[in-house]
């Protein structure tokens, strides 16, 4: 294809080479400012769902299904270094 392209253009090589650089420049602004515009709102990069609050999920809840408390929950890693805690299985 595209040496069908290179053949087609007009000229020596070094405007074949010009005619290249617009072409791909004409096609990049296509691509840039009409197609992905028009796609953004079918793809689904931007459909996540961000609860606010407390964190605790609001209506979620089963009706007869009692709300266990089971306490903090306990990382099994550092959040302040890449250390792991010592095990005392080793």
């Amino acid at each position: 294809m595209y040496a069908w392209i290179w053949r087609k253009l007009p000229g020596g090589v070094w405007a074949k080479v010009t005619c290249s650089l617009v072409l791909v420049t004409a096609v990049g602004a296509l691509l840039w400012y009409v197609v992905f515009p028009w796609a953004t709102p079918l793809l689904p990069f931007d459909d996540v769902q961000v609860e606010a609050g407390t964190g605790e999920d609001a209506g979620t809840t089963i009706p007869g299904e009692e709300d266990v408390d089971e306490g903090p929950d306990e990382l099994p890693y550092s959040t302040t270094s890449n250390q792991p805690h010592p095990d005392s299985s080793r």
